[in-house]
């Protein structure tokens, strides 16, 4: 699938209640999000692999990719379509060595092309960049700048994904400056209308600004 569009990361709020998770997904798919990353940090891995099962076909009935946070055997184990590591979540070609060549496998960047690069020469499907607002889910992340997404566009041939604080208000000048993926947490899923969030996200595919 064209790694572009909105990339909706669930938040820790919708995953304390299984039922509200997967209301909320459904809601961000039937907005139009492309890909939906699984991230989880407190339920057990039971648990998890349940969840990320059900979110997979909701994914897969809805023509969209479901991306497992951090855990590659999680990924391996649920049927997903691949795995998104930081950058102390291991060595970019195990994950491929256990996922497979169609796995979909990024890598968090922060603000260092030089490790954008690296994950590319790696086998990276894409690379992340942030943040580049003020983020509740990772308050303390260096911040990115708009200078490096000309520089890593210039510099790489693989889709960019940018993250930290995105909103639909916000997001305009980085997918201008060249962003493939404007991934987002809280702009989705604390929302009061997951859906239409999500829909405003999109028209930034049509018409940025």
């Amino acid at each position: 699938m064209s790694l572009s569009g909105l990339y909706a990361v669930t938040s820790e709020a919708v995953c304390e209640d299984p039922q509200r998770l997967v209301s909320a997904v459904a809601a961000a798919l039937a907005g139009g999000a492309r890909l939906i990353q699984y991230r989880d940090k407190r339920a057990s891995t039971d648990q998890r692999e349940e969840r990320a099962k059900r979110l997979r076909r909701l994914c897969h009935e809805a023509g969209a990719a479901l991306i497992i946070n951090d855990d590659t055997e999680l990924a391996l184990r649920s049927g997903a379509d691949g795995v998104h590591l930081g950058a102390s979540d291991g060595a970019i070609r195990n994950a491929r060595l256990r996922l497979g060549p169609r796995a979909i496998i990024g890598r968090s960047c922060s603000g260092s092309l030089e490790r954008a690069q690296a994950a590319a020469a790696e086998g990276a499907s894409y690379v992340a960049f942030g943040r580049f607002f003020a983020s509740r889910t990772k308050p303390d992340a260096p911040p990115a700048s708009l200078e490096l997404l000309d520089a890593a566009r210039a510099a790489l041939a693989l889709p960019i994904c940018v993250i930290g604080g995105l909103t639909a208000d916000n997001a305009g000048p980085l997918r201008a400056r060249g962003a493939d993926l404007i991934a987002a947490v809280d702009g989705v899923f604390a929302a009061p209308d997951i859906e239409a969030a999500a829909r405003a996200y999109l028209k930034l595919f049509k018409d940025p600004t």
